[in-house]
Formats: C-alpha cells, sequence, structure tokens
C-alpha cells in the first residue's frame, strides 16, 4: 500500500546557510537513493522557504521516518512540541488529493516530470471554511486535477505538491458528472480565504525545491 505523507520543519537560525544545508544533504543523497532502490518509498521531495522546511513522501513502508531518510539534515531542525515529545518533523495533515494510489504499477509515472512545491498562508477566521470545502470536494470525488496533486496542513500554513507535466484524473474515474462542491467553494470566494501579502497575488507561492528523487528517476 502506498501512503503519501508530509511533514514540516523548521531550522534552526544557526544552519540556516545555503552552503550548509547542501552539505548536509549530499551525505543524506545516497541514503534516501537507496530507499527508493528497496522499495521503501517511491518518491522523496524536499522544499524550503526561508527557515521552514517541507517533505513529501510516497512511502511503502509505513514505519520509514524523515530522521531514517535525512539523518544528517535532521541534526539542523528545531524540535517541534508534538503528543509524543518535542519532535525535528511534524506531520501535516493531508486534506486534498484528486487520487488514491491502488498499486505500484498504476501509480507509476509516464516519462519525465518536475516535482513543485508551494505553500500558502490562511487567514485564521478562514482556515476551517478551506478545510470544509476542500474535504467535501475530495469526499465527492469528481473534480479533476493532478494525479499526484496533494495538499496537507499545518496549523495555518497549506503545503501544496503537484508534478509537470500534470496527468489528470478524479477519484471517482467511473462516473463523469460535474462537481457541484467545488461551485459551493467557489460561491464562497476562495480568494477571501489567503494571506496575499505572504503569497503575492497567488494564493500559493511556490518555494526552492532543496532535493527530489522517484523511482522513475533509477
Amino acid at each position: 500500500m502506498i501512503v503519501r505523507k508530509h511533514y514540516r520543519g523548521t531550522l534552526k537560525q544557526e544552519e540556516n546557510k545555503q552552503e550548509k544545508i547542501e552539505a548536509l544533504l549530499k551525505l543524506d543523497r545516497d541514503n534516501v537513493r537507496e530507499a527508493v532502490q528497496q522499495g521503501r518509498c517511491l518518491t522523496v521531495a524536499l522544499y524550503r522557504h526561508e527557515q521552514m522546511i517541507f517533505l513529501y513522501v510516497e512511502t511503502l513502508d509505513e514505519e520509514l521516518t524523515p530522521q531514517e531518510l535525512f539523518p544528517r539534515f535532521t541534526q539542523s531542525l528545531e524540535l517541534w512540541p508534538e503528543r509524543k515529545g518535542k519532535m525535528p518533523w511534524s506531520p501535516m495533515h493531508h486534506i486534498y488529493y484528486h487520487a488514491i494510489p491502488e498499486s505500484v504499477e498504476q501509480w507509476a509515472r509516464e516519462g519525465k516530470k518536475t516535482r513543485r512545491g508551494r505553500i500558502a498562508l490562511l487567514l485564521e477566521d478562514k482556515l476551517f471554511s478551506y478545510v470544509y470545502h476542500h474535504q467535501a470536494i475530495v469526499d465527492e470525488g469528481l473534480l479533476e486535477g493532478d494525479q499526484y496533486q496533494s495538499i496537507a496542513l499545518h496549523g495555518d500554513i497549506l503545503f501544496s505538491y503537484f508534478e509537470e507535466p500534470r496527468m489528470n484524473t478524479h477519484i471517482k474515474k467511473e462516473i463523469k458528472e460535474p462537481s457541484q462542491a467545488i461551485n459551493h467553494w467557489l460561491a464562497v470566494d476562495p480568494e477571501s480565504h489567503f494571506d496575499h501579502e505572504f503569497s503575492g497575488k497567488g494564493n500559493f507561492r511556490f518555494i526552492e525545491e532543496l532535493f527530489s528523487i522517484g523511482r522513475e528517476d533509477l
């Protein structure tokens, strides 16, 4: 079973230097590649905005952790207060997608892909509205979008992962009906949910890729 996981971390102030980040990731590169070669995961993509770090993983081994994938880089992260104690990686809530992985074969990429990461900041009084409507779209399962798109939430920060060129699909593939849930979302003014001082004119801002690898790269 393919499980899609998302994590957020924060760089320690003294570690927030490009040359230091690149050196640590160089040490972890073979470690991540080996996990993919062993079939423990399919895709690993790491992104950064200032001190914020975001990680997307498609894993076939539910016990696989970010610490195991990036043992050296993890040491450069602050500790988050979590239910099980202070942790360097905070799990994000997976709230939005257009497809559910059924098998490694069904989920395989066709051709070369560019892996993209974006983030957005939700306004405090609009957070639950955003989650409500996006959960409704997923539950309905009729809205088409990139098969590999995935949005997760931590606090008021959204992390969006997708791939280009996009391969459009929807959850209930056998049903060809227009989505009503997207109309309800559009009716509540999507633009009003986002902090545009953070993201600019778009609702989401693209962020720097630090590292990515997929099964198709091997």
